[in-house]
């Protein structure tokens, strides 16, 4: 018969899958001898059940909480509804991995018509035992049966204010009473059923809605932001009542061990006299600083003061302490490691580690990677943030960053306004990789099509750059140059700002705090260099964006992506010459001068890399995305290259591919057009012979794309040898340099043995491989992920986080067959999940040498590569 209900005695701070984190700390507090009332908690497991099988509780459930009561009672010498001892509790939720705000509790449980007046009676008190009393009906009303509070909170407000009673302590018992009365008769008039008075019908009632609340709209928004699994549950503690509302000797408060904004090692909270824990929340009275509690009562905070050191010193961490003093006796109700600032973090970590309460493998375990974004980027200072009027809270935050400027909509106007002075934001439905330079030339990019991996979001990523997409709430008319949203319109100059960190978009301007470097993350990050065993790559081909990642220590690019290149105005005129050619002759004339801007590209790259292992990704995108779209450019192309427009257009249809991601593009370009090959292969090596007169010697390795065969590979690979040896006998220099492909297709997968004897590196481009497994549009594939994520059809979005039972699967046996089959092929991952920390632990665990991300990812991606280790160590160890 399984255990569903532990009381605080028989549980540990290892029990925490089944206790919850607030079961297991109460349950360790216990057992650590700490001041904290009794009780019992109902598991994970219960409220799993709970959700699976119905909407009340299991008969076996309700014998076994019959029986946990029984228990309570004889250890606490307090039962429900005793003339003598009568025992109220509260009930709260707490899941495993801490959600502060999302679920629910109740205070108070037990109360009654009678026991109130027995509660008045003991106590000698009647207004404290009415003021308990009408929070319970509040808190009941609201979690159980779905009263909002407003109904409450109205007839409660206005009360005080037409009778002129300040604070709530004001108010006397018998007012208390009819207030009381008042809100039952709520409960009749809203829910059409009375309050219940039987305190174990509260209860079993109780515990049914804490498990509801697992599933509450709240609950599941914050787990799909903090990325914690729907699966797991919330267990539910019922604890026995201690009192902070019972007179001016009592109070309630919350308190971190250390500053949770800066992480200075200070004592920090607030507390309030003759209040329940929910008013400091709710910020009906103004709290007083902890240190204040010294003056008021010097013994309970000393004893505080004693009781925060030894919970710092047990959890090895900054812990958040909720606490209720009854008539100056201390109780504390919970405890758990404080949620913090990434400033904080790192600073409490590096402490820790000072201070010898930690060891850096542990320090380097306190740090979410995600909050590395946040110290990376500008962010909206916050009471500017909360008086702001948002245009869009429906976008996906694509890439961090907090950004203001003026609306456009096109690349050109970004361009031209930027070169200005101006700061924009470039508003598109979507872009594509003719906009690159618009999209360099603003201040951040808001799509209202596409997902967290569509080119908006990836090519923002790699510049640093703020960007929203999938903005499904806003109409962005680029020919009319308008946006509308609920309603009202933005035009092109209206300003607004963008938070690439949550989604949002707001009107105005909202003032920014700056990203701040500090000794402790210098100190920081070099451990976690030191810790991991996978090294960071960036993908990067702008000097900014390269030299960005040198400062956060990339070692290496680990994708050029060349097409990015092409989109200069002078370069797309040569681009387009080329498509448009009618013979090889044309087309290499054209290719020639394209290489004199590639050669000069390659030469800053390479300099920049200064000797660090460089990887050059071959012309990848089909050509169409270098074509004309309007009438209007159209005309323009054609003046330009002098061809008529109706000739440019019969070339463009020719040209037109049903499905052009699975068309004319990758290696399939240089087998059509291998002068494209041997133009990129000669810019490459002959950018690395000049470098070599300077003394700078490169690791140039030349990656061909989405290679499905051998034979393309080696057809490909023969093509580049050949053109580098040439080059290497008419100059007379010889360049180390390697070739190698890129994974994307599954049949690459099941072949990489074979792929591996010819190719001396692997790179996966997971972007492509993930839509070429599933069958998803990677741009297209946001207007339905989220329903199969909400629907349980989908766990997670596979083009954000690896998705390990397919895409993994593949991998890992690519990986198996490559090693075996050469064991020294370098293999790396260069996709957007280069950069996730969850990929990046199962990258750890397979023979690859390498992720590569975007440079504003590359800091995140080396603390989640040695956290990763740390943990594999940490479990290696454990089984020997």
């Amino acid at each position: 018969m399984t255990k569903y209900i532990y009381a605080f005695s028989e549980g540990s701070q290892a029990m925490k899958d089944l206790l919850g984190g607030k079961g297991a700390n109460l349950a360790e507090m216990k057992r650590l001898g700490l001041p904290v009332p009794d009780g019992f908690t109902i598991t994970t497991e219960a409220c799993i059940e709970y959700l699976k099988h119905g909407s009340t509780l299991s008969n076996e459930l309700k014998e076994e909480l019959h029986n946990q009561l029984a228990a309570f009672s004889e250890r606490t010498g307090k039962a429900f509804s005793s003339n003598e001892n009568l025992l109220l509790v509260s009930v709260r939720s707490g899941a495993k991995i801490s959600m502060p705000g999302m679920m629910d509790t109740i205070l108070n449980l037990g109360l009654n018509d009678e026991n109130v007046e027995k509660l008045a009676d003991k106590t000698g008190d009647a207004r404290f035992a009415y003021d308990c009393y009408r929070r319970l009906l509040q808190m009941f009303g609201q979690v159980v049966y779905g009263i909002p509070m407003n109904a409450f909170d109205q007839y409660f407000d206005k009360y005080k204010e037409e009778h002129g009673y300040e604070v709530d302590a004001d108010i006397p018992a018998e007012v208390l009473k009819e207030i009381s009365d008042r809100f039952k008769e709520i409960y009749v008039e809203e829910v059409y059923k009375p309050f219940p008075q039987e305190p174990l019908k509260q209860l079993t009632e109780a515990v049914e809605a804490v498990f509801k609340s697992w599933d509450n709209d709240r609950a599941r928004v914050y787990r799909d932001l903090n990325d914690i699994p729907h699966d797991i549950g919330t267990a539910v503690n019922v604890q026995e009542m201690v009192f902070g509302n019972s007179g001016d000797r009592s109070g309630t408060g919350l308190a971190f061990t250390r500053n949770p904004v800066t992480g200075e090692n200070k004592l920090f909270g607030e507390y309030l006299l003759n209040a329940q824990g929910e008013d400091v929340v709710a910020g009906i009275r103004t709290p007083k600083e902890i240190a204040t509690l010294d003056s008021q009562m010097p013994d309970v905070y000393q004893e505080f003061v004693d009781v925060t050191e030894k919970l710092e010193t047990h959890y090895k961490d900054m812990q958040d302490i909720e606490f209720t003093i009854e008539n100056a006796n201390l109780y504390i109700l919970q405890t758990r490691n404080g949620k913090r600032t990434a400033k904080a973090a790192m600073k409490i970590a590096v402490d820790l580690v000072d201070e010898g309460v930690i060891t850096k493998d542990e320090a380097l375990t306190k740090v979410d990677v995600k909050s590395i974004d946040t110290l990376l980027h500008p962010a909206f200072e916050e009471k500017a943030l909360e008086a702001a009027e948002a245009i869009s809270e429906a976008g996906l935050p694509a890439s961090p960053g907090a950004s203001t400027g003026k609306v456009v909509f096109s690349a050109e106007d970004a361009k031209t306004q930027a070169e200005q002075g101006e700061k924009v934001i470039l508003m598109r439905p979507e872009t594509s990789p003719e906009d690159i330079e618009g999209m360099v030339a603003s201040e951040a990019i808001v799509t209202t099509h596409g997902g967290m991996t569509s080119h908006a979001a990836v090519v923002a990523r790699g510049m640093g750059k703020c960007c929203v997409t999938g903005c499904s709430n806003l109409n962005i008319d680029t020919e009319n140059k308008v946006v509308n949203y609920h309603g009202k319109e933005i035009h092109e100059g209206d300003v607004i700002s963008v938070d690439g960190s949550t989604g949002n978009i707001y009107l105005g301007e909202i003032e920014t705090t700056s990203a701040e470097h500090s000794e402790e993350f210098d100190r920081f990050m070099q451990w976690a260099e030191e810790a991991a065993r996978l090294g960071v790559r960036m993908n990067a081909e702008t000097p900014a964006d390269i030299q960005a990642g040198y400062q956060f220590d990339a070692s290496g690019i680990g994708l050029v992506r060349t097409e990015h290149m092409f989109f200069g105005a002078e370069r797309l005129v040569q681009m387009r010459r080329f498509i448009l050619a009618s013979s090889k002759e044309e087309r290499v004339d054209a290719l020639n001068e394209i290489r004199k801007y590639q050669t000069e590209d390659f030469e800053e790259i390479f300099r920049l890399s200064n000797g660090r292992p460089t990887i050059v990704r071959l012309l990848d995108p089909p050509l169409h995305e270098f074509l004309p779209k309007s009438e209007e450019e159209i005309q323009i192309v054609s003046n330009q290259l002098d061809v008529q427009p109706d000739v440019l257009k019969k070339r463009l249809n020719d040209l037109h591919e049903v499905n052009p991601m699975l068309g004319h593009r990758g290696c399939r370009l240089a087998v059509t057009y291998p002068e494209l090959a041997e133009m990129q292969a000669e810019a490459i090596i002959g950018s690395v012979m000049r470098l070599q007169a300077e003394g700078i010697e490169s690791k140039p390795e030349i990656m061909i794309p989405l290679v499905s065969t051998v034979e393309e590979f080696k057809t490909l690979k023969d093509t580049i040898q050949t053109t580098i040896s040439e080059l290497e006998e008419r100059e007379n220099k010889t360049v180390n340099y390697l070739i190698g492909t890129m994974i994307e297709t599954p049949r690459a997968c099941l072949i990489a043995g074979q792929l591996a004897q010819e190719s001396e590196f692997f790179s996966f481009g997971t972007n492509d491989l993930t839509q070429l497994t599933y069958g998803f549009s990677r741009d297209d594939a946001g207007k339905f992920i989220s329903e199969y994520i909400n629907r349980d059809l989908l766990t997670i979005d596979p083009f954000q986080t690896l998705d390990v039972d397919g895409v993994g699967q593949l991998i890992k046996t690519a990986v198996e067959q490559a090693k075996a089959s050469n064991p020294q092929i370098k293999i790396g991952v260069c996709g957007e999940l280069g950069g996730d920390p969850k990929s990046i632990h199962f990258f750890n665990d397979l023979a690859i040498d390498y992720v590569s991300c975007s440079p504003f990812r590359v800091p995140g991606a080396i603390l989640a590569a040695a956290q990763s280790q740390v943990e594999s160590e940490r479990l290696v160890g454990a089984n020997k």
